[in-house]
């Protein structure tokens, strides 16, 4: 029998068509593991979210994220749409505060003031210790663009790197299939982000490229997943004072791929709580038939 489901293609981090990081978003009842991996494929966006009903009542919803080779574990920007999504359908009001049950646990998320809140984990961090000669090789920049900042690698094995300017930060070009060797072969890392301080807007903090080839995304335009970790990276790295008081930046990211994002993120230190924050604008609306 054939199949006919409501789907969304949602620009997250951005009010503006066209820009921020895209997403396919629909509603997952009655679909197999393998419909969804296949619905992802076809909309060959770097993520797609399914959202369906919960087993329990610690959450409102199940979330899952495939891009279009694999499920992963935990998704920004795909989060940031379906949000938009449920306010769309009338199941998010303002002010409202909802969960996902997902892969990296109980999310909570909201939606206030025409912004929509996801919470990211804390992921515990340590310095990389693997060789950082070849990884820069691959990334396709030389030494001395790159300072003495420790490279930082999370739990999740997202390694974080800084390097000195915008510009040199724009004028990477990565051997994609370089960096696919190097993370299936040693399995240290899953994905790099790139950052630098030097910003496009004077109210931001700092910049990011991110580079996920082994998930089938060369390079992601705007990463919630990465830029929320961003900003416990910039506290252990030391450009960041921890006070105990709460946090909050806006990060930069998806300016070299003409699809500007901008994103707010809010640590809580006392709490341990990591938000990250932005718009979403649909674009897209169909019926998906199978």
């Amino acid at each position: 029998m054939q199949k006919k489901i409501k789907i969304y293609q949602v620009d997250a981090f951005t009010d503006k068509a066209f820009q921020g990081n895209p997403a396919g978003v629909t509603f997952g009842e009655n679909l197999s593991k393998e419909e969804m991996q296949l619905i992802a494929k076809e909309m060959n966006l770097a993520e797609t979210a399914f959202l369906t009903k919960p087993g329990s009542d610690k959450a409102d919803y199940n979330l899952r994220w495939f891009t279009p080779a694999v499920e992963v574990e935990l998704c920004g920007h795909a989060t940031i749409a379906s949000l938009h999504f449920l306010n769309e359908n009338n199941l998010l009001k303002d002010g409202q505060e909802i969960k996902f049950n997902t892969l990296s646990g109980i999310l909570k998320c909201r939606f206030e003031n025409g912004k929509y809140f996801m919470q990211i984990p804390v992921f515990p961090m340590n310095e990389f210790t693997g060789n950082k000669e070849e990884i820069l090789n691959a990334l396709g920049s030389g030494k001395s663009e790159f300072d003495e900042t420790p490279f930082i690698l999370l739990e999740n094995k997202y390694l974080y790197i800084k390097i000195k300017s915008l510009k040199a930060l724009n004028s990477l070009k990565p051997d994609f299939k370089a960096l696919y060797d190097l993370t299936a072969t040693k399995n240290e890392f899953a994905c790099i982000a790139v950052y630098t301080l030097e910003t496009a807007d004077k109210e931001s903090f700092a910049h990011s490229r991110f580079f996920a080839p082994y998930f089938g995304i060369n390079e992601d335009p705007v990463t919630g997943s990465m830029n929320g970790p961003l900003l416990p990276v910039l506290i252990y790295a030391g450009f960041i004072k921890n006070d105990g008081n709460k946090l909050s930046y806006t990060f930069e990211q998806g300016d070299v791929l003409g699809r500007n994002g901008r994103i707010g993120v809010t640590f809580n230190p006392d709490k341990n709580e990591l938000y990250i924050s932005g718009k979403a604008v649909t674009v897209l609306k169909g019926e998906l038939i199978f």
